[in-house]
């Protein structure tokens, strides 16, 4: 082995759990800020089977592998289930969340603390930068959708994929 652990220093670990459907510059401005804080980041790409994403799942992974390679600290895996069983699994004591509103803290502050609750696991709540406070996932499919320019929104690699797949509809 090489790195902390070898030495005998814990890695720090975090995950950035999400849909990401598809990634936007919001979710990679979290994961990159993340990236500089903890060894290993774990973006978390959720399995909700009784919703119909536009991209699956392993494209949704391959795409969020390719736009976050350059920090090289990144790890992009699915789940389902409970994201206090995955980090338990992984021995990661912190998840990281972007907060773009005061709407969205009401609802992940439960989140946060049922999930520390459940197994200890800590939430570390980041400010959205201002630049992507409005921005969603939802929000990209539907100005996409009806023709709008949402270049400026997600990495050049998920705007092409998203070009295909409208096109293809």
């Amino acid at each position: 082995m090489t790195g902390p652990e070898s030495e005998g220093t814990p890695v720090r670990r975090a995950v950035c759990p999400g849909s990401f459907d598809p990634i936007t510059n919001g979710h990679l401005d979290i994961i990159s800020r993340a990236s500089r804080l903890y060894d290993e980041v774990y973006v978390a790409v959720m399995i909700n089977k009784s919703k119909k994403g536009l991209f699956e799942i392993d494209e949704r992974i391959g795409l969020i592998r390719e736009v976050t390679a350059e920090y090289g600290n990144v790890i992009v895996e699915s789940f389902h289930g409970l994201l206090v069983d995955y980090c338990k699994e992984r021995d990661i004591p912190a998840i990281v969340k972007g907060l773009r509103a005061v709407s969205d803290f009401d609802y992940e502050l439960q989140m946060a603390q049922m999930n520390n609750g459940l197994s200890g696991v800590e939430t570390l709540f980041v400010p959205t930068n201002p630049t992507y406070s409005f921005l969603s996932s939802s929000l990209v499919k539907e100005v996409a959708t009806w023709g709008g320019d949402v270049s400026h929104l997600v990495p050049p690699a998920v705007l092409t994929a998203l070009n295909d797949r409208l096109r293809a509809d």
